[in-house]
């Protein structure tokens, strides 16, 4: 009894309740500020060699030079003594040699290298650690200038402006054919786009195994999937809910079509980084295969577009700007996704390029349910069958 009056007391406080919810933080704030003062009484000094665990996170080779960025992912400080490119000893230069955690430089080393050949770079510490780093093939950099940004707008261009553009004009053939046609071709996007998370997936943990790991690691390629499923989800939501509001009140078709390009175009910007992205870690492969798959699937985005205008259809000028709304985030997105500088950042956009692809299949999974709602039928099946067929083709056809 004395306990449940004890309970209904505390309940009863008088405090505001933002009080109560600072409360137990500034208290541990303040255990903290007096273990800090006193010197972490009991622990000491670590006994034991020092743990030094060295990433090289960016390799750029220039003529007469090799530039490596390393970072220090262990939780001592690190001092980088020698450096070695095949077992001959070379001068260097640097901010710093001095790496305390999570702190990184760049490492200059002239070196007179040769297209094709070779290397392996070996670093030394004071306290007689090494990180060996390969270089298989030495290639010059491609340099981050306006031609190398204006590749990745082009990309952009064909990943969302063109096939956006190109999906509007089918909508007297989508108008025409059977559903069930309609439907296959809808499994069959969805087939490519599958393959395509799974393969981004799978290229972002690959990339973040071989970087710095002090970030999360392999768990950056799912945190950035999953914070663009949700946030697209919710904007998506957002403008479905916008979009029925706008239907119920009679508001016009050309109103519902910019909402609903507006959404679209968030999704194409979650495209454009994982294309960037790919390209600027050198994955030609899946930078390929993101752009043959998003371009098709943005094909056929091009119909959510204009089938509210099918009643109220607008002027060349009105669609060219639903069309650059829909498909233009796709060339920021490229440009900043080719932008990445580490594999921390390029593994993250990788997983959200994936995350964005799971939000659209989602999407796009209702257009393929038949009459009785059913999504998985033999002729649906056969579709995403053919998809994933496709889309593993391609990968044999691309060199890396």
């Amino acid at each position: 009894m004395e306990a449940g009056g004890a309970t209904e007391r505390l309940g009863e406080s008088r405090l505001p309740a933002w009080v109560l919810g600072v409360l137990p933080l500034a208290l541990i704030a303040a255990a903290i500020t007096v273990f800090a003062l006193l010197g972490a009484p009991g622990l000491g000094d670590r006994n034991g060699v020092p743990v030094e665990e060295i990433t090289v996170e960016r390799t750029e080779l220039v003529p007469g030079e090799i530039q490596l960025t390393v970072r220090n992912d262990g939780p001592d400080a690190v001092d980088i003594a020698q450096i070695s490119v095949n077992d001959a000893y070379v001068d260097f230069s640097s901010e710093t040699q001095n790496l305390g955690r999570l702190a990184s430089t760049t490492f200059t080393i002239p070196y007179d290298w040769i297209e094709g050949e070779a290397y392996e770079v070996f670093l030394l510490t004071s306290t007689g650690g090494t990180v060996v780093h390969p270089i298989e093939s030495a290639a010059e950099t491609p340099a981050a200038d306006s031609g190398f940004f204006a590749l990745m707008a082009l990309l952009g261009i064909y990943v969302g402006v063109i096939p956006v553009a190109l999906g509007m004009l089918w909508l007297p053939f989508v108008r025409r054919i059977d559903r069930k046609w309609l439907r296959l071709f809808m499994a069959l996007t969805i087939g490519l786009l599958v393959f395509l998370a799974i393969d981004a997936l799978l290229e972002g943990v690959d990339i973040a195994a071989t970087g710095s790991q002090a970030f999360g690691g392999a768990g950056l390629v799912f945190l950035g999937a999953l914070s663009a499923y949700v946030v697209l989800s919710g904007i998506d939501g957002y403008f479905k809910r916008r979009s029925a509001k706008a239907k119920t009140t009679g508001a016009a078709g050309s109103y519902v079509s910019l909402l609903i390009a507006t959404g679209i175009g968030l999704h194409n910007f979650g495209e454009g980084l994982a294309i960037g992205s790919s390209y600027a870690v050198g994955a030609l492969a899946l930078g390929a295969f993101l752009v043959v798959g998003f371009a098709i699937h943005n094909t056929t985005e091009g119909f959510a577009i204009v089938a509210p205008l099918a009643n109220d259809p607008p002027g060349p000028g009105r669609l060219a700007l639903l069309g650059l709304i829909a498909g233009g985030p796709a060339i920021l997105g490229a440009i900043i996704g080719a932008s990445a500088f580490n594999t921390s950042l390029a593994a993250f956009m990788l997983g959200v390029g994936a995350g964005a692809i799971a939000q659209v299949v989602q999407t796009l999974l209702p257009s393929i349910r038949d009459e009785r709602g059913k999504a998985i039928d033999p002729l649906s099946a056969a579709g995403f069958m053919a998809g994933l067929v496709i889309m593993f083709g391609t990968g044999l056809l691309v060199s890396v």
